[in-house]
């Protein structure tokens, strides 16, 4: 068994993941084959990986490919790969993405799904993934690629829509939906044995039934409890309770996420909205200098003490690994193409995140039917900016950058279209080689 994690100088995802598969019996043999562009990174991941292998008995082995000339090689033979690339990193990308958006009054909380930032980070990294894809339809044809990397809907629907690699995107939203919606609402005690119906998009994927474990519906007394929730002056998840007032329903992932993907409130006409929200604008810049600070003290303690325990975590990809490698089978939410409509409200070409049911088979997704109209049309907001981005990907026309940018609920609600063309020309500019030419 060979697993291939790209991009392992992300190190809490090739810790967790790989880590994750170090405690499951079937799993723990492999070879563990990191890849990263960065020599220190994948080395300080090594370390880490290394530690964690000696904690758990020394099963399998880790191997380290550094360089796109060593990519093959990592990805030969591969019977899963896992995706972790950011392409462009904090600095100069992720800066750059905020920062020039700024310059033209456009203020941004994450930037990595959706908004000018998540088309900038999509339209550097689809490249990538492109390369991915031939080398793995030469040297590991019959692999399943498993995306981390955000903005994870353009990312996986790229891959799903053109090239020949099976592809799941899974995003961590929805294992933990539920559990802090209850939590923040003090209905702690409706958590065992609950059950729960999540279909949407990726970071827009629905709430549609949580139910107690006998049964009772759970959304009248959560939906009594919001009002008082949204009086909290320091509550930080008040966005995605309004969802629940204005569309009925909660989604999948955080406010701070989910008050850049539409129009109503990051709006420099509305200043008051950003307090009375609790709205953290540049809050993904703070991560990652917050991130890179941890890591670098938790670095200095593995190199102390050489030894790293670690637990078998929720993430999904050792879970969908054992299923396929033993046929037992594991239900996920997982990010695949609209196909058969899985999503009747939905556009086939769109890339939904439905429960899909993993076994011996791969991946297969479940049919949802329709979602309720006002919450379709909310993740069409969103999708039409995502197959936008694709379609400018793989045209390379800088025209459909322009488009998607005019049709981003945030961004079309705050600029003309003028200075939406001038500020992606900026970008553009400012991404350099990052990003192959437009015309």
């Amino acid at each position: 068994m060979k697993i291939t994690f790209m991009g392992a100088g992300s190190t809490v995802f090739a810790r967790n993941v790989i880590g994750d598969c170090m405690c499951c019996e079937s799993l723990r043999d492999s070879i563990f084959a990191l890849y990263d562009i960065d020599a220190k990174r994948l080395e300080e991941s090594r370390t880490i990986l290394e530690a964690m292998r000696a904690a758990k008995g020394c099963y399998g082995r880790i191997e380290c490919y550094v360089g796109v000339e060593n990519r093959k090689a990592a990805l030969k033979g591969a019977n899963f790969v896992v995706n972790a690339i950011q392409v462009g990193l904090y600095d100069p990308c992720t800066i750059i993405d905020f920062e020039v958006p700024k310059k033209y009054g456009l203020r941004q909380t994450i930037a990595d799904t959706l908004g000018i930032g998540g088309i900038m980070r999509a339209l550097r990294t689809i490249p990538v993934l492109k390369d991915f894809a031939e080398d793995m339809a030469e040297v590991c044809p019959d692999a399943l690629f498993l995306n981390y990397t955000n903005p994870m809907a353009m990312l996986t629907g790229y891959m799903l829509r053109y090239t020949p690699i099976k592809t799941v995107g899974l995003c961590h939203s929805v294992q933990t939906c539920s559990e802090g919606l209850l939590r923040d609402l003090g209905m702690e005690d409706r958590l065992p044995g609950r059950k729960e119906l999540i279909a949407g998009i990726n970071h827009m994927a629905w709430l549609l039934e949580l139910k107690d474990k006998n049964g009772v519906d759970l959304y009248p007394e959560i939906r009594s409890r919001v009002d008082e929730y949204l009086l909290k002056p320091d509550a930080t998840n008040k966005v995605r309770m309004e969802y629940i007032k204005n569309f009925g329903y909660y989604v999948t992932e955080s406010s701070e996420h989910n008050a850049e993907y539409n129009m109503f409130y990051i709006k420099s006409r509305y200043p008051e909205l950003i307090k009375r929200y609790n709205i953290p604008l540049d809050e993904y810049p703070r991560r990652c200098i917050n991130q890179i600070d941890r890591w670098q003290k938790e670095y200095a303690e593995i190199l102390e003490t050489g030894i790293k325990e670690h637990e078998r975590s929720n993430e999904y990809a050792s879970h969908i690994m054992e299923a396929v490698v033993t046929g037992a089978p594991y239900q996920i939410g997982g990010n695949v193409l609209n196909k058969g409509n899985l999503i009747e409200n939905l556009p086939a070409d769109a890339c939904v995140e439905v429960p899909c049911l993993v076994n011996g088979y791969g991946v297969l997704p479940c049919r949802v039917g329709a979602l309720p109209v006002q919450c379709a049309a909310m993740n069409m907001t969103n999708i039409n900016v995502q197959l936008l981005t694709i379609e400018a990907a793989v045209t390379q026309k800088k025209e459909h950058i322009y488009q998607a940018a005019m049709l981003d609920p945030h961004t079309g609600s705050e600029l003309d279209i003028d200075t939406i063309k001038k500020m992606v020309d900026d970008l553009i500019e400012a991404h350099g080689s990052y990003l192959p030419a437009y015309h």
